[in-house]
């Protein structure tokens, strides 16, 4: 049987990864196991490394910063995979086109038909590819969606040869991530500020 008093300095159970206190006695969340580890073998769902993170693209994720984890493959993926989308979206418009000659709807609607998917696929194209070096006003982006899924070929061919040069987006990605980590070296090293200055003080 267990005495009272030491019943009452037992310390709670804390569930993995819940909030209780450490083995320090402070209040925080507790580490989760390591998979295959022994009892001592712990990782904190905290992140280890301060500064800014980069930012995913999709299908890519943050494979772009130093091109691991299967980047080549993903870029590969994407041109294959915008190509014959876009492919087969031209296949489609060219049945959709072969209904409008059988209905007999006549050739001014054919035209004009034909202009608008050329005229709107243009747009998205430079749209889309203006968008891998620039980022957009959401508004404008917003009120441009119609226009866009209209000209859905020229989309997919902008990912189509983005990708034979890198992951769509990453130019801009990069730029932004390098901006963000120089402003944060420049504030941490003013906090810092210089050690031998500080050792001549003292």
């Amino acid at each position: 049987m267990i005495p009272r008093y030491a019943m009452r300095l037992t310390p709670p159970k804390v569930a993995a990864g819940g909030w209780g206190r450490t083995r320090g006695g402070r209040i925080g969340r507790a580490a989760l196991p390591v998979p295959g580890g022994g009892d001592n073998q712990t990782v904190s769902e905290e992140p280890t490394t301060p500064g800014p993170r980069p930012e995913p693209i999709r299908f890519f994720g943050t494979t772009w910063l130093a091109h691991d984890g299967g980047y080549g493959a993903r870029r590969a993926g994407l041109a294959v995979g915008s190509l014959l989308a876009a492919a087969a979206g031209c296949l489609v418009l060219r049945f959709a086109y072969e209904g409008l000659a059988i209905a007999d709807v006549g050739g001014f609607v054919n035209l004009l038909v034909v202009v608008m998917f050329a005229v709107c696929s243009a747009i998205a194209f430079r749209r889309t590819w203006e968008g891998f070096a620039k980022r957009h006003d959401p508004a404008s982006q917003a009120q441009l969606r119609s226009l866009l899924t209209i000209g859905f070929i020229g989309v997919l061919l902008a990912y189509f040869f983005r990708s034979l040069k890198e992951a769509p987006g990453e130019r801009l990605h990069r730029e932004e991530y390098e901006a963000a980590l120089a402003q944060y070296k420049k504030r941490t090293s003013r906090r810092t500020g210089n050690p031998s200055r500080k050792k001549r003080r003292a």
